[in-house]
C-alpha cells in the first residue's frame, strides 16, 4: 500500500510504500477511493492534539470499497461501497458505552489519530464502525459527509429547536449544516472572518440568509449558534448574539483559549456546551437523511501525493468547502 504518513508532529507528511496492514477477524480491508481532509487532521499534524500514535496515517473521512473481509464479519460483502468516520473503536463496556454515550468512552480510539486512516490507497477498519453510503453521491462528494457532515449533524441536534441559527466559521461542516438547517425551515446567519468576502459569498450561495463579519452583531437575536472555527474569542461574541435561553455549541475538537467575559452575557439561562466526537447512531441518522435530502458538497480535489499541499491550503483558507484526496 501507498500512504502519506506523519512520522513526527509539526513536520510534513512523507510518502511511503509499506506492506498492507494486518487484517483482524472483526475488520474490513478497504480500497480507498476518496478521503476528505478535516481540520482535525490539521490539529494532529500541527501537534495540537495530544498523544497521537506515531507514525500515523491521517484521514478519517474515508470512502472506499471492501476488498477483504475478516473472518467474523457478516454484514458486508466484497465490493460494497462504505464510509469510515472519526470514531473507530470503543470498549463497549464502560458507563458511557452502556448509556448511549459511546462518543465519551475513555478508551475510544480514533481513525487517523490512534488508528491508521485514509491518506492511503487502502486501510482497515473495525466493521462495527463502517457504514453503507447513500447511492446519490459520488465518492468525492460523499467523503465530507463522514466528518464534516456527521459532526455538523451532532452539533445541530444540540441546538434543539432553534429557529434562528448562527454559524461561526464557514468551512466544510458549516456548508453542510446550512443546507440541513434550511431544509428544516430554519433561518441561518453566517459569521465569517472580518473582510473575508469570498467566505461570505460562499455562505450565501450555500443557503445562508445573511453573511457578515464574526465581530459584527447579528441582524436578529439568535436562538442558537454553532462555532466551527477553532477560535476561543468567538464564544463571547456568540453569547452576545444569542437570546436569553439560547445555546452556543462549540463544535471543534480543539479551540484556542476562551477569553474572560462578563457574566451578564451568559446570564439569562444561556448555555455553552461542546460536542465531542460522534456515535454510530449519529452516523445512521445523518446518512439516512443525506440519502433522502441531497446535500451539495463543495470539494477541491488533490492527488494523494499532494496531501501536504491540501493541509497547507486548509490552514491558509485557500478553498471553500472541503479538500478531498484521491489516491
Amino acid at each position: 500500500m501507498r500512504a502519506m504518513r506523519l512520522d513526527l508532529a509539526r513536520t510534513p507528511l512523507v510518502s511511503v510504500e509499506t506492506p498492507s496492514l494486518t487484517l483482524e477477524p472483526h475488520q474490513l480491508r478497504i480500497a480507498v477511493s476518496a478521503c476528505a481532509v478535516c481540520r482535525t487532521d490539521l490539529h494532529v499534524v500541527d501537534g495540537e492534539l495530544p498523544d497521537p500514535k506515531l507514525p500515523i496515517v491521517p484521514g478519517h473521512e474515508i470512502v472506499g470499497r471492501v476488498i477483504e473481509l475478516g473472518s467474523t464479519v457478516a454484514q458486508f460483502k466484497i465490493g460494497d461501497r462504505v464510509g469510515v468516520p472519526w470514531l473507530g473503536w470503543v470498549c463497549g463496556e464502560c458507563a458511557f458505552c452502556t448509556s448511549g454515550e459511546e462518543n465519551l468512552c475513555p478508551y475510544a480510539r480514533f481513525t487517523g489519530y490512534q488508528i491508521d486512516g485514509g491518506f492511503a490507497t487502502e486501510t482497515v477498519a473495525d466493521a462495527r464502525f463502517v457504514f453503507a453510503l447513500p447511492a446519490n453521491y459520488s465518492d468525492e462528494a460523499a467523503a465530507p459527509l463522514m466528518c464534516a457532515g456527521l459532526i455538523g449533524w451532532r452539533c445541530l441536534k444540540a441546538t434543539g429547536h432553534a429557529k434562528r441559527l448562527g454559524l461561526y466559521g464557514f468551512g466544510a461542516a458549516a456548508h453542510i449544516v446550512v443546507q440541513v438547517a434550511r431544509s428544516r425551515g430554519q433561518e441561518v446567519y453566517a459569521f465569517v472572518r472580518p473582510g473575508d468576502e469570498k467566505a461570505a459569498a460562499f455562505a450565501l450561495r450555500m443557503g445562508a440568509g445573511w453573511a457578515g463579519n464574526s465581530d459584527a452583531p447579528a441582524p436578529h437575536p439568535l436562538d442558537a449558534a454553532i462555532i466551527f472555527a477553532p477560535a476561543g474569542e468567538l464564544v463571547p461574541a456568540a453569547l452576545r448574539a444569542t437570546r436569553p435561553g439560547g445555546t452556543v455549541v462549540c463544535g471543534g475538537i480543539h479551540m484556542s483559549d476562551i477569553p474572560s467575559f462578563p457574566y451578564d452575557i451568559l446570564w439569562g439561562e444561556r448555555v455553552v456546551r461542546s460536542i465531542a466526537n460522534l456515535t454510530r447512531q449519529d452516523a445512521e441518522e445523518f446518512l439516512a437523511f443525506a440519502g433522502e435530502t441531497h446535500i451539495e458538497t463543495s470539494t477541491t480535489r488533490y492527488p494523494l501525493g499532494e496531501a501536504n499541499a491540501a493541509l497547507d491550503d486548509l490552514r491558509a483558507g485557500r478553498f471553500s468547502g472541503a479538500a478531498v484526496l484521491i489516491p
